[in-house]
């Protein structure tokens, strides 16, 4: 199963599992007049809707390019993505918190708790199954990496997103259980309230990490390091190629993303020659990596690579996005403080071919 169809797999199993807590926690809370139960059913039927746009913009991404876009619609998955952590802001934390100052300022007892207990013990189960269901999928796609540092370079926002609502959505339970017990148990009828308060603060946290990691990636974010390595290995490797100079690359979707890459050609190769070199890497990069759907070759002289990137970054081989070639450096595996390779983008001399 690709990470892609197991990612929609736990949005459909979190779109299933919101819909049954929602119905259930707005009943309980019109019958209860509970602050934090009101604002749980707020944030269950608010996921509900953000699995919604989830999958529409899945969707969405999956269309074929066009001449308007030309290379296709990965980011509509970001833009949703996106839009889904502005909901839960906006509505879920907002509305959560409105909701319980209002009932700490004017405290309202709350009334048949056993309600609440019942409703709250069936939400944790359904939410329960759904988080471990989503867990399972980003255990298996973050491989050896940390769980923090599998989300700050994931690409595929449905895959974490789903799992902080879900850790979102269980501690908000737990938060409003504690909330009934005070507001029955020990008479302090305003700690409902302060329940409800919690629950938007826990949201609005969740929802700003979420915001950021969307719009890093709907801005443009390179891809991961290690295929701009395998695609400078590869036209190294190629016959009549110099060098590989550098390789800048873009994430256009959870699984597109498109590279340009810097080649120094070997200066007696003909114009017909550089030609079938170029669609020799082509070939090579899209065999490996059917994920690239657009790949640009620029032949350039690696004095001349690194004074474009001089003007960019202001430094010689170094800016954002760029990734060296095979060579002392990498096969040394030297690095500086976040783990990229010294003279990340400048081309190695050991990789030059002779």
């Amino acid at each position: 199963m690709s990470t892609r169809t197991s990612s929609r797999w736990s949005v459909y199993a979190a779109l299933a599992g919101n819909v049954l807590v929602a119905a259930t926690k707005a009943v309980a809370a019109a019958l209860t007049g509970s602050a934090s139960m009101t604002s749980e059913a707020i944030h269950s039927s608010v996921d509900t809707a953000n699995e919604v746009l989830l999958l529409y913009g899945m969707h969405r991404s999956g269309q074929k390019p066009d001449r308007l876009h030309p290379l296709g619609y990965g980011r509509e998955v970001y833009f949703w993505s996106f839009i889904v952590a502005l909901m839960i802001f906006a509505l879920g934390a907002g509305v959560s918190i409105w909701e319980g100052v209002a009932h700490i300022r004017a405290p309202e007892p709350v009334t048949s708790p056993i309600i609440n207990y019942v409703v709250l013990a069936l939400s944790f189960v359904f939410e329960g199954a759904s988080w471990l269901v989503s867990l399972r999928q980003f255990h298996a796609a973050k491989g050896e990496l940390g769980y923090y540092e599998a989300f700050r370079r994931s690409k595929d926002p449905p895959s974490f997103m789903v799992l902080f609502e879900d850790s979102a959505a269980l501690i908000g339970i737990v938060l409003a259980a504690l909330g009934t017990f005070g507001a029955t148990y020990l008479g302090r009828a305003a700690l409902d309230g302060v329940a409800s308060v919690l629950i938007g603060l826990v949201l609005a946290g969740v929802a700003m990490l979420l915001a950021r990691e969307s719009k890093s990636l709907l801005i443009g974010e390179r891809a991961d390091r290690s295929l701009g390595d395998s695609i400078l290995r590869i036209a190294a490797a190629q016959p009549g190629i110099d060098g590989a100079n550098g390789v800048l690359t873009m994430q256009l979707g959870p699984e597109q993303t498109v590279a340009a890459v810097s080649v120094d050609f070997d200066d007696a190769m003909r114009a017909r020659d550089v030609e079938s070199a170029v669609q020799a890497i082509e070939h090579a990069v899209r065999a490996a990596h059917p994920d690239v759907v657009a790949l640009f070759v620029k032949p350039q002289k690696l004095a001349t690579f690194r004074a474009s990137f001089m003007r960019l970054y202001g430094s010689d081989g170094g800016g954002p996005g760029a990734l060296p070639p095979t060579g002392a450096a990498a096969a040394n595996g030297t690095s500086d403080g976040d783990g990229a390779p010294h003279g990340e983008g400048a081309r190695d001399p050991a990789a030059t071919r002779k």
